[in-house]
């Protein structure tokens, strides 16, 4: 066969380009550049991608793009443990998936999907001190008011990522991948 009629000649090169392109380490996410984090993201790849890759600029900025894409995974495996916990097993990718065709389900819910989401980053460790809040969560949180879970949601994240200094969590594996 010749590697131009093979359709997965270019597998690996594509995957790579995927992979620096998906700021959010979802396959294929289209909405890499849609919300205020993104573009921050996004930026610091576009930086990085432009100096020479044996300078101490580079390797700063690298890190510094790893060490972000890291506290996504970590605050996703966050959340995805905690609704596989509420019983959401079969359902956690699909609530905490967030494309730009994503709306919220009912306008009347914001402000409660507003309050909860800063309870969250107030009242729990669910998401890292230095973390802005995502947008990405507002629709997770609406997600889980539709649902009527929004409570036991807070409640459990309270249990499992308590706010306190030197608190540990419950299970040091929460921020394992699953």
């Amino acid at each position: 066969l010749c590697s131009n009629n093979n359709p997965y000649a270019s597998f690996g090169a594509t995957l790579a380009r995927d992979e620096e392109q998906n700021l959010w380490s979802t396959p294929h996410d289209v909405t890499h550049t849609e919300a205020d984090d993104d573009r921050v993201l996004y930026n610091m790849i576009v930086v990085r991608n432009q100096l020479d890759k044996d300078s101490e600029e580079w390797q700063k900025l690298n890190y510094d793009i790893y060490t972000l894409r890291q506290t996504r995974k970590e605050v996703r495996s966050r959340w995805k443990h905690i609704l596989e916990d509420l019983g959401f097993q079969k359902e956690a990718d699909s609530l905490l998936s967030v494309t730009k065709l994503s709306i919220i389900s009912d306008s009347q819910n914001m402000s409660k999907a507003r309050d909860i989401l800063l309870k969250l980053s107030e009242e729990t460790n669910i998401f890292p001190t230095s973390w802005e809040l995502s947008e990405r969560y507002l629709f997770v949180v609406d997600r889980l008011i539709a649902l009527d879970a929004a409570d036991e949601f807070l409640r459990v994240a309270s249990t499992a990522y308590p706010k306190r200094p030197g608190a540990h969590r419950a299970d040091q594996s929460h921020g394992a991948p699953r």
